[in-house]
């Protein structure tokens, strides 16, 4: 669950967030509530006129008199059918373009965000932002820009013609009103503290339904299906609890209202009759106790609507103030004033460089880092879990920002230049491979959106993809599915190296990235990196020491500060981790070789340069 927001959103700061996503829809946003004002004016005239009719026959009108007054209720009647058609019409396109555009607007502020930004929002609680809670917006903007507009209208302009047509009588509706209105008051009050707090549960209900997808392969299997239904019913159950509590109460406005409904009809038409048998017509005629029993009615019937109103209106407050929480968060990583957009080489320099994920945590993933590599060189990294490797090469392509120190690529601050340049220039292959739903072409070309099809041949070759490629139904019009659940482990890592390889950067980063391919695949793709970038520089993490052993230095970490930095044979002596890592993952070729000096007589076994081991995570 999400924690309660360090500063709160007054009302005015949400609806001035908010107004920005209007945009182009401003103009039907401003038409609705005129159309639906010439609305109420229609639907509180036709009972005046009705009033007049009924007199009029009372009074012994012919049919010839009666035309007039039936000519007029027709054409109020077509006219306030118009205004209504005319208000629809403008508050769907109003309501539903404003929901577009703020759709858009919380995604576009989610591309701007940091990683850091990124670590205060879970992904499920991203979704039901630009989901749940813009359509409970969307509903509420589209109440308030027509019912809410209509409704105190209709109240007011009721009361004041029941006072018109009854005078005292209409005494009754300043009565019943005001008490309406606390009822109403207390049970709004009551309820957004209980849909403030099920939003939040949203957001682990979505969180569950999410990881079991995402992990549906080791749900089945380790035979979870039974304790991840338990999950998710029991955060549905929590859901469901806080819904049936709020609607419990707003329940409560029903009853309310159909009491004050029949009270009011109740006492107009006892004192209504009272006062038209008494003073035989002279204070009230049957004409205007037919108008003041309608317009009680649209009085009534208007404090219905705002009650429903108001209702949709709470639950749509902590949804806007959500996602304007959303909207308002500042990127903790902005483009300077005047950025660089030029890079001399690869290079890179960590001068004394310290990071924590966050200005609170105490923990420091990275402390005193100074390391200066050069461009076009080699740098291989390992070190246990936790480690930081992630963290040091996330600090490159500026993912972080530095809390003490500076990183500097090709004599620069990161900080100084351009973001978009930056990370084109420094390409960086995640250890968790992403690709996305459409063709391999599509998929490549995110390195290069004009590459052409001769050049993505060329880089699957170095990344050794081209092979299984060929093999597939259409070749590199094959189809990957959401999150590349139809190519193996293997085949997603060439494919994103692939990728990275098209934007021909100065610094090219493989995070752990070859660590679901064979040793035999793992050699040639490095090889293929020397030949297709000889000067650029390439840093590669791996939990493999056949995978670094050739860089020409090789960065070991522990715990945040670096234990050993060298080549293989320097590490070998100096670096008991590197050492016994090493040993550890060649033991198997090691124990070996008695066996094969047995069987060649007692013949010597030369000493391979380059130990192979078993195949880690081969492809499926």
């Amino acid at each position: 669950m999400k924690k309660k927001r360090e500063t709160e959103l007054s009302g005015r700061d949400v609806v001035r967030t908010l107004k920005g996503s209007l945009r182009e829809f401003k103009a039907p946003s401003i038409a609705t509530p005129i159309i639906v004002s010439g609305e109420v004016v229609m639907e509180v005239a036709i009972p005046f006129v009705t009033a007049q009719l009924i007199n009029s026959i009372q009074a012994g009108a012919t049919l010839s008199d009666m035309l007039p007054y039936a000519g007029i209720l027709v054409l109020m009647a077509l006219a306030s059918l118009a205004f209504g058609i005319g208000a629809g019409i403008t508050c769907s396109q109003a309501s539903c373009g404003f929901a577009m555009n703020l759709r858009h607007d919380v995604f576009a502020a989610v591309q701007r965000f940091s990683f850091a930004n990124i670590d205060q929002f879970s992904s499920s609680s991203l979704v039901t932002r630009l989901t749940t809670d813009i359509t409970n917006v969307q509903l509420a903007y589209m109440m308030i820009i027509r019912t809410a507009i209509r409704c105190p209208f209709l109240l007011l302009a009721g009361i004041v013609m029941a006072f018109i047509m009854a005078g005292p009588l209409a005494l009754v509706f300043l009565i019943i009103v005001p008490l309406l209105g606390f009822g109403l008051f207390k049970v709004v009050r009551t309820v957004h503290p209980i849909f403030r707090s099920v939003f939040h549960k949203y957001d682990a209900l979505n969180e569950s339904i999410e990881e079991n997808v995402t992990g549906m392969r080791d749900v089945k299997s380790y035979v979870r299906q039974d304790f991840e239904k338990e999950k998710f019913g029991r955060a549905a159950q929590d859901v469901c609890a806080d819904f049936t509590r709020a609607e419990k109460i707003l329940a409560l406005n029903t009853p309310m209202m159909n009491f004050a409904v029949y009270t009011v009809f109740a006492v107009t038409l006892q004192f209504g009759s009272y006062l038209i048998i008494s003073s035989r017509g002279e204070l009230l005629n049957v004409g205007q106790l037919s108008a003041l029993t309608t317009y009680g009615f649209m009085i009534l019937m208007a404090l219905m609507m705002v009650s429903m109103v108001f209702a949709m209106i709470t639950m749509a407050q902590e949804s806007a103030e959500r996602i304007c929480e959303v909207l308002t968060t500042e990127p903790t990583i902005k483009n300077p004033e005047h950025p660089e957009k030029e890079m001399r080489d690869g290079s890179i320099d960590f001068d004394n460089v310290t990071f924590k994920y966050s200005e609170k945590a105490e923990h420091r993933a990275l402390a005193e880092i100074d390391l200066h590599i050069k461009s076009g060189e080699t740098i291989g990294v390992m070190g246990g879990t936790g480690s930081a490797k992630t963290s040091l090469v996330n600090l490159i392509s500026r993912l972080y920002d530095v809390t003490e120190g500076s990183v500097k690529v090709g004599g620069v601050d990161v900080r100084d230049y351009d973001l978009d340049f930056l990370r084109n220039n420094v390409a960086v292959v995640l250890q968790k491979n992403v690709l996305f739903s459409g063709t391999i072409k599509e998929n490549l070309r995110w390195g290069n959106p004009d590459a052409t099809y001769d050049e993505l041949v060329e880089v699957c070759k170095l990344a050794q993809a081209d092979e299984f490629i060929q093999g597939l139904p259409n070749k590199y019009d094959y189809y990957i599915e959401q999150g590349g659940t139809n190519v193996s482990g293997g085949q997603k890592q060439r494919l994103c190296i692939a990728r990275a390889l098209l934007k021909r950067p100065k610094v090219l980063i493989l995070d752990d990235s070859t660590s679901a391919v064979d040793t035999k695949t793992d050699a040639l793709i490095r090889e293929g990196l020397r030949t297709y970038l000889p000067d650029a520089t390439k840093i590669i993490i791996a939990q493999r020491t056949s995978s670094v052993q050739d860089a020409d230095r090789i960065l070991v970490l522990d715990n945040g500060h670096i234990a050993g930095l060298g080549t293989h044979d320097e590490l070998m002596r100096s670096c008991p981790f590197y050492r016994d890592t090493y040993l550890a993952q060649n033991r198997t070729s090691q124990e070996a070789a008695p066996e094969a000096q047995d069987e060649k007589n007692d013949e010597p076994v030369a000493d391979t340069a380059t130990p192979v081991e078993p195949a880690k995570g081969g492809e499926a």
